[in-house]
């Protein structure tokens, strides 16, 4: 059933490798954020709590690039990769219980897992190009571990999040539905293209009949492509929409940096919660003053 419009929103953070960076941090190894779930577990706290208390409702984890096999290319034993995925939701969790005690309200908090695309291992930029040449059977060999792993961690949900591909798209929902746990899936797109070239409508409407899918729709696009895309989103899968784009400008996955120019406006997300989006925040480059524009814009 699609969220009437009247539906409170849910405020989701904003992107915690610019605000990593925006606190000294360098992120420029493979491990990106997922580095400091061992060196600065501390920093991704404060970060977490810097967004809830922007008026963020769910903190989104470091998971997005980790990887046992990626932390083991560092250098880092099986066992404490593990643990260190596990740790990711335990962090969330805990600077949402502080957050919690020191306000004292009774606000919902949510911690969701991010499930980054396999792609995003390879820290080439591979998510934005869409297809990088995985079976089914390789990607459900890369993402059933892991989420696995964060689901043992007892997160609130899974963020399946940045998804380029609509094969990638599938096999993670047949894994949400096997898992059982809840989940939102989102897309990184181009216009009404996912990055791997098809209709994103496909993806969406691939989402119609999950069960645990609570939500649909696009996340690190540029903000223009954010209200057509949660209206197909809706219509495709017949659910609310979740919606977290960029601010605007682009990765350049060579040089490792981002160009162009911002466009993220708060203001724009008002008219995607008309249009039926229940989760809404923004993505790489939204830091926690912008989350705050939004909590204030839909509050």
């Amino acid at each position: 059933m699609v969220a009437p419009k009247t539906s409170p929103v849910v405020v989701l953070d904003g992107g915690l490798s610019n605000a990593l960076a925006d606190r000294g941090h360098d992120l420029t190894d493979e491990l990106w954020t997922a580095r400091l779930l061992r060196d600065a577990p501390g920093e991704i706290a404060a970060v977490h709590r810097a967004y809830f208390e922007a008026g963020a409702q769910v903190a989104t984890t470091a998971s997005y690039q980790a990887s046992v096999d990626g932390f083991e290319r560092a250098g880092i034993a099986r066992a404490e990769a593990e643990a260190l995925i596990r740790r990711s939701v335990t962090i969330a969790r805990e600077a949402r219980d502080e957050v919690t005690a020191v306000t004292g309200d009774r606000a919902v908090r949510l911690v969701a897992a991010s499930v980054g695309p396999s792609g995003a291992v390879l820290a080439d930029g591979s998510e934005y190009r869409g297809r990088y040449g995985m079976t089914r059977n390789a990607l459900r060999d890369f993402h059933g571990p892991r989420m696995e792993l964060l689901v043992s961690a007892g997160p609130d949900l899974l963020a399946l999040e940045t998804i380029p591909d609509l094969d990638e798209v599938s096999v993670l929902l047949d894994l949400a539905e096997e898992l059982g746990t809840p989940s939102w899936l989102s897309c990184t797109i181009a216009g009404d293209r996912l990055r791997d070239g098809r209709p994103a409508a496909e993806a969406f409407a691939l989402a119609a009949d999950s069960e645990h899918i609570v939500a649909v729709g696009v996340n690190c696009c540029a903000p223009g492509d954010a209200l057509p895309a949660v209206r197909a989103a809706v219509a495709a899968s017949g659910k609310p929409a979740v919606v977290y784009p960029n601010s605007g400008e682009s990765w350049d996955g060579a040089d490792r940096r981002w160009i162009g120019e911002p466009g993220f406006d708060a203001a724009l997300t008002s008219s995607w919660a008309e249009a039926g989006a229940r989760f809404i925040g923004g993505c790489c480059r939204v830091g926690p003053a912008a989350i705050a524009k939004i909590a204030r814009t839909l509050g």
